[in-house]
């Protein structure tokens, strides 16, 4: 072997090695998928206006209401004045309390999953609304409450495909209208 050889091999070795090396690394992770774009920029008490909206009057329609217990009643109309004076997190502790004496009234479900909407506290708000269509009669103005606040939560979180599904349900829910008595 040649004296200057030795160095040419070192130097190819090193790059054949090098080259290995290379090739033996990951690619980097690809980006995480980024959060979709909320649909609606619509203020929580907007939000809030259209599930209301959403309900109609229910004019023509049967609707079946339970007789409410006055200590009820009494929680109901206390967490309207706080919502209307902006104090949602007493309107909350006012329905919660309701909540405990009827757990399952999807009326008082229904206003809870609003007020937690106006909260900021969305998962919350669709548990509740889950859970209050689920009790409920499943047709009527309640119904489609439950159902725009469905909708209003996942335009929030920018699904289009589930907020026409919800809007199909929306519209389901006007099956229970009588056309005649």
């Amino acid at each position: 072997m040649k004296p200057t050889s030795r160095p040419r091999t070192v130097r190819t070795c090193g790059l054949l090695l090098a080259g290995l090396l290379a090739g033996c690394a990951s690619a980097p992770p690809p980006p995480a998928p980024a959060a979709p774009a909320p649909l609606t920029d619509a203020t929580p008490e907007q939000m809030v206006a259209a599930i209301r909206q959403a309900a109609g009057d229910g004019e023509g329609e049967l609707s079946v209401q339970p007789l409410r217990d006055s200590r009820v009643e009494d929680l109901r109309e206390r967490a309207a004045r706080e919502e209307a004076a902006r104090d949602y997190a007493a309107a909350a502790a006012s329905l919660d309390a309701a909540l405990e004496i009827v757990p399952q009234d999807p009326a008082l479900l229904q206003e809870r999953a609003e007020i937690a909407l106006l909260q900021g506290e969305t998962a919350i708000a669709g548990e509740l609304a889950q859970r209050a269509y689920a009790l409920g009669a499943q047709v009527g103005p309640l119904c489609r409450r439950h159902w725009a606040t469905l909708q209003q939560l996942r335009l929030l979180q920018g699904d289009a495909e589930g907020a026409a599904q919800a809007q199909a349900q929306i519209d389901g829910c006007k099956a229970g209208v009588l056309d005649r008595f």
